[in-house]
């Protein structure tokens, strides 16, 4: 099986929130925003779709993973080192999108990303905001390329890494990769919490 890890660009943006939208299909956090699970990979795709978009595709840290048919089957959205945090100018047009991805839960959508950047830390890093794959595509290697091709980077550019994931079963997945728990984060006040991972620089 061939895996191609490459960044990502404008056309790519539709598919790539589709493949994200099911990827975070189960995925507690997306499930506590969207509850209903007939239309939450719809509205999840929107929302995968406006944040690249809007800012993250500018960026340079966003990648894609294509199976050996060139098919997309993974997706990789990473912030780099003191671009984690959206500027209120870009988050404007970003409006639309969330309003139609959140509906009501917009409010809560936003007060859990204001949890989350009031922990995050101020050492310069690359962080992963979103890493998924197809559920038909899982174990077969792709997660693993997509994380490869930005942490080979880190580890060049000697500079550390961090995420939050929302999946207690996954932490020993990103153990692997030299990710660390640093703590855990009640983003939801009560609802699914989340972990903060830190990659110190090698």
């Amino acid at each position: 099986m061939e895996v191609t890890v490459r960044p990502a660009i404008t056309p790519d943006v539709p598919e790539l929130g589709r493949v994200l939208g099911l990827a975070f299909a189960d995925d507690p956090i997306i499930s506590w925003l969207i509850p209903d699970p007939a239309v939450r990979a719809r509205r999840a795709a929107i929302l995968f779709s406006t944040l690249v978009r809007h800012y993250y595709l500018a960026e340079g840290g966003v990648e894609v993973a294509l199976d050996d048919a060139g098919a997309m089957v993974g997706a990789t959205i990473w912030a780099p080192p003191g671009k984690w945090h959206v500027p209120d100018a870009q988050s404007i047009p970003q409006l639309p999108g969330l309003v139609r991805a959140f509906r009501r839960r917009l409010i809560a959508a936003a007060a859990l990303t204001e949890t989350m950047a009031a922990t995050h830390p101020t050492e310069p890093h690359w962080y992963l905001a979103v890493i998924g794959t197809l559920p038909s595509a899982r174990g077969r290697g792709y997660g693993r390329a997509l994380l490869d091709s930005r942490l080979d980077r880190c580890d060049a550019e000697h500079i550390p890494a961090y995420l939050e994931s929302s999946k207690p079963e996954n932490l020993p997945y990103y153990e692997r990769f030299g990710f660390e728990v640093t703590g855990e984060i009640d983003a939801t006040k009560g609802g699914p919490p989340l972990w903060s991972m830190w990659r110190a620089a090698r």
